[in-house]
C-alpha cells in the first residue's frame, strides 16, 4: 500500500512556513497501521533486539505497537516533567526554539540493544537527543524507525554512523 496518499498536509502549522505531515489520517486506515508494524515487525525479527523506545507523543503510537508485536518492553521518552520517578534528560533545538526529552534512569539496561521509533524525522534534534539518553544507559542503537522523512530538512545528519529505516519521504523545505 502507498502511504504517502493517506498523510495529511498541513501547511504553516505550527508557524508559517512548516509543511506539518499529519499521520493521524494515516491511522484511519488500519491497514496502513498493520502494515508499519508488521513489517517492522519482519524487519527486526532476527535482530536481536532486547526493547522498543518511542518518542513522545506519535512515536509511542508506532513503538507501543511494535513492542506488543515482537513481545518487547516498551521505554517511553518523554518530554520533561512527564516521567515520574528519576530520571535522565538531554536538551536539543528545535526549529522554532529549544525542548528536552527524558528517560527514566532504569528504563534500559547496559547492552540492551533496542531500536528508537518515531513518526517522522525532519531535522533529527529531538531523536539525536534520544540516542544520547539510550547511550547514556549503556544501551545500544540498533535502528531508528519513521514512518516519513523530510530529506531536505538534513536530519539525516544528526544520526550519522546510525541506520536509518524511513517508510515514506516528503521532499519539503
Amino acid at each position: 500500500m502507498d502511504l504517502a496518499p493517506l498523510i495529511r498536509n498541513v501547511p504553516d502549522f505550527p508557524k508559517p512556513g512548516i509543511q506539518f505531515k499529519d499521520i493521524t489520517t494515516l491511522l484511519l486506515e488500519p491497514a496502513a497501521l498493520h502494515q508499519i508494524v508488521d513489517g517492522w515487525a519482519e524487519r527486526y525479527a532476527f535482530s536481536k533486539i532486547d526493547a522498543i523506545v518511542g518518542v513522545e507523543a506519535r512515536g509511542f503510537i508506532f513503538g507501543a505497537a511494535l513492542a506488543y508485536k515482537m513481545g518487547l518492553p516498551f521505554v517511553p521518552a518523554r518530554k520533561k516533567g512527564k516521567l515520574p520517578a528519576e530520571t535522565i534528560a538531554e536538551e536539543f533545538d528545535l526549529e522554532y526554539g529549544k525542548d528536552t526529552v527524558t528517560m527514566h534512569v532504569d528504563a534500559l539496561q547496559p547492552g540492551q540493544r533496542v531500536v528508537i521509533v518515531d513518526d517522522l524525522l525532519a531535522t533529527g534534534g529531538t531523536v539525536a537527543a534520544v540516542v544520547r539518553l539510550v547511550r547514556r544507559l549503556g544501551a545500544e542503537v540498533v535502528e531508528t524507525a519513521f514512518v516519513v522523512e523530510l530529506p531536505p530538512l538534513k536530519g539525516r545528519e544528526r544520526l550519522q554512523g546510525i541506520p536509518i529505516h524511513c517508510e515514506v519521504e516528503f521532499m519539503v523545505e
